[in-house]
């Protein structure tokens, strides 16, 4: 049985939920996923199921993958390929379709992982919440300095891992204990509660709990 979905991230509205509490929710567009491919034990040595994941133009189609498309009945290129493994063999053959609402319920608890945001080369005080010097008594430079960053001969060195200027984002992070508002299977929408990360139409991938 599949317990994992790709979708793409759309935005970050409010719900309410029976009692009337307000809730953050993020809306994410699940398109169906058609298989491309069921790996089995004996062959392959795991057993899995490799899923095509949105769309993209004709002419970026490469020769490998142009068998594989005409065995899934594919005319046009999926945006990736991705794997999801399986306990027991699948029933999932290749061409067949697989829909949000075949493999989540409302009121399911999910994990959401996805790609942070990129945001370059940044200082201490956006990367980690760093308060900075002050702005009086001669400090008219170091608004946003890291201050001191090692002691005297011992230890001679800056500790590893201390927390400095470097790069923000682009990390792949998962947000655990979410769970499933709504399913809208028509226009193939998905609600889950909370926030989740990456940009918007980046892909995500929701695994039950």
């Amino acid at each position: 049985m599949v317990k994992t979905f790709f979708a793409t991230k759309l935005t970050s509205s409010q719900s309410f939920d029976e009692a009337g509490k307000r809730l953050t929710v993020t809306r994410l567009k699940a398109v169906p996923l058609t298989v491309t491919q069921v790996k089995s034990l004996e062959p392959d040595g795991y057993e899995a199921v490799q899923l095509a994941v949105g769309s993209k133009s004709i002419k970026s189609i490469k020769r490998p993958q142009a068998k594989k498309l005409k065995a899934a009945n594919l005319t046009n290129p999926p945006l990736w390929f991705r794997e999801v493994r399986v306990e027991t063999p699948s029933e999932l053959k290749v061409g067949d379709q697989l829909k949000v609402d075949e493999v989540f319920a409302v009121g399911d608890q999910v994990k959401v992982s996805g790609t942070v945001k990129g945001r370059g080369f940044a200082g201490v005080v956006k990367r980690h919440g760093f308060h900075g010097g002050p702005k009086t008594h001669g400090q008219s430079d170091r608004h946003r300095a890291p201050g001191s960053i090692g002691m005297r001969t011992t230890p001679g060195r800056v500790w590893k891992g201390k927390r400095m200027a470097g790069r923000y984002g682009g990390y792949t992070a998962t947000i655990k204990n979410l769970k499933v508002v709504s399913i809208d299977a028509k226009k193939e929408l998905l609600t889950v509660t909370g926030t989740v990360p990456g940009a918007t139409n980046s892909l995500v991938v929701i695994t039950k709990l």
